[in-house]
């Protein structure tokens, strides 16, 4: 429970919490212009100005709260990028090209409902944790030097009371504008992307035996990822 703790906390933080860790480093240095690491240190001091002034204990609050968060992750989070991986192969190449015109016209009506699905159960999930853990220590790590890829990897040192210290990893690549987003979280050796996608399969594989499909079925196979779909975040 502690590390999947860390694990919502750790979302939302690509981020960083308002925290004496987290301000210290922000006061500290500047980061490296246009770097990934800027884009989390730059996030970080949003997400914290949005922290000072969040309010949970009303809906209105709340909502309010959740929306400002919002605003911040849409800057950063590759929803579609993150949403299309959790798909997995009902999202891959290689199954878009084996569908009519029709079918890929489907696939990607389903692939942006997913995406609007995945963003708002991700943002009010990870808003609502991330003020339980505002008390955690947070140690934005520097790189050594500048990779220079297009994919990097930033990394951060959580610490809550009572539990071990957690290494996160924020998968972060950079788009064709430049700008740096978030594409995946890894906590030690748990990854947000797979956990997702094996969520995503199992419930595939369940509404595949309910609806009987034959493996070249693919109208049913449509039906099956729009049920995914549709059910997303109300099941336990």
């Amino acid at each position: 429970m502690a590390r999947m703790s860390a694990m919502l906390l750790a979302w939302c933080l690509l981020s960083g919490a308002a925290t004496t860790s987290a301000q210290d480093a922000v006061a500290e240095t500047a980061p490296p212009s246009g770097s990934a690491y800027e884009a989390v240190y730059t996030t970080t001091e949003r997400v914290m100005n949005v922290l000072k002034t969040a309010d949970d204990s009303s809906d209105e609050g709340l909502a309010a709260y959740i929306e400002s968060l919002r605003v911040v992750m849409d800057d950063v989070v590759d929803y579609r990028g993150f949403s299309r991986a959790v798909m997995g192969n009902f999202a891959s190449k290689r199954y878009y090209m084996s569908l009519s015109e029709a079918g890929r016209a489907t696939l990607r009506n389903q692939l942006e409902a997913f995406t609007e699905v995945m963003s708002k159960n991700l943002v009010e999930t990870y808003a609502k944790g991330l003020i339980a853990f505002a008390q955690a220590d947070i140690e934005v790590v520097k790189p050594d030097n500048d990779a220079g890829g297009s994919i990097e990897s930033v990394f951060q040192k959580i610490k809550r009371a009572n539990d071990d210290p957690y290494l996160v990893e924020y998968k972060m690549r950079q788009a064709k504008n430049g700008d740096w987003q978030l594409v995946n979280v890894i906590i030690e050796d748990v990854n947000l992307g797979d956990i997702y996608r094996s969520q995503f399969d199992s419930a595939a594989k369940r509404y595949a035996r309910t609806l009987a499909c034959e493996s070249e079925d693919t109208a049913c196979f449509e039906q099956v990822v729009q049920n995914v779909i549709d059910n997303w975040g109300k099941e336990g």
